[in-house]
Order: structure tokens, then sequence, then C-alpha cells
């Protein structure tokens, strides 16, 4: 696969994880679905692999999103903003400390929203918790899954 076409599977994945956090937008689809291109333009046993790992991580997310709360968080009251602060949290914990970096960057990201928007650090801890508990949670394992599949298709194209 040339870097053009690589460039276009990534830009795909980085709109699925943008996708995530938008209402109505089918973000892990998409990444599974860039990842899909990819293992079909690339036919060697670490793309397959890729792609059956993919697989299965979209699944387990979604059993587990079905176990928790459905998403309400527009009605909690959260906003634009807060998605992106949700989002750029979780990316930057995944890289600062990879992998497992997301969880805390994802609620660090909800803590630091609320803490500029309400000022004080108890009404943002409320605030967080508030937003964890309507809904940030199904948000935050559909994203992490979306995130495991990215690492796993970078780390597969320059190590692989």
């Amino acid at each position: 696969m040339g870097a053009w076409e690589l460039l276009l599977v990534g830009a795909v994945m980085a709109l699925g994880v943008c996708g995530v956090l938008v209402p109505g937008v089918p973000g892990s689809w998409l990444v599974w679905a860039a990842v899909a291109v990819w293992a079909l333009r690339e036919p060697d046993g670490l793309a397959w692999g890729v792609l059956v790992g993919a697989t299965a991580v979209l699944l387990a997310s979604q059993v587990l999103r079905w176990q928790l709360p459905p998403r309400r968080l527009r009605q909690a009251g959260a906003t634009r903003r807060l998605a992106v602060w949700m989002g750029l949290g979780a990316v930057v914990g995944f890289c600062v400390i990879p992998v497992i970096g997301a969880i805390p960057g994802f609620i660090g990201g909800i803590y630091v929203s609320e803490r500029l928007r309400l000022g004080g650090h108890g009404d943002a801890v409320a605030s967080t918790r508030t937003a964890m508990r309507a809904g940030g949670s199904s948000v935050l394992a559909e994203l992490f899954a979306c995130l495991l599949i990215v690492g796993a298709w970078l780390g597969a194209v320059l190590w692989g």
C-alpha cells in the first residue's frame, strides 16, 4: 500500500475516533472499515491479525456498551466543548501512558472542561461524576476500543 493510501486510511480512522464523540456518527464502524480496507489491500498475516483483533475488540465494546447506561449526555447538560476536552484528554492520555492512559485522560478532560466552566474544584468533581453517570462510561468504552484499534494498526504499519 502506498503512502497516500495509508494516509487516507489513517484519516478515515481519525474521523472515526472523532465520530465516537459526536452523537449519530458510527465512529467505531468507520475505524473498523478503515482497518478492513487496509487488510484487504495488504494481504499478509499481520494485516489479517489486526483485522481479526479489531473485530473482536469492537464486538466486545458493543457488548460492554449494552451493559452500561445509555448515552444521555445532552440531557445532562454536556456541550460540544466538553466532547472536545474528553477526546483530547483520552488521546493525550493514550499517548503519554500507552493504552491505559486513555481512561484517566478521558476523565481528566471532563474535569478540566468543568473546572474551566464552573470555576471550583468541588463543583467540577460533582459535574464530572454526573457526566460519567449520564453516559460518559459508554462513550469511554467505545473511544477506548477505537484507540486500541488505531494503535494496533499504527504499530503494524510502522513496525510490521
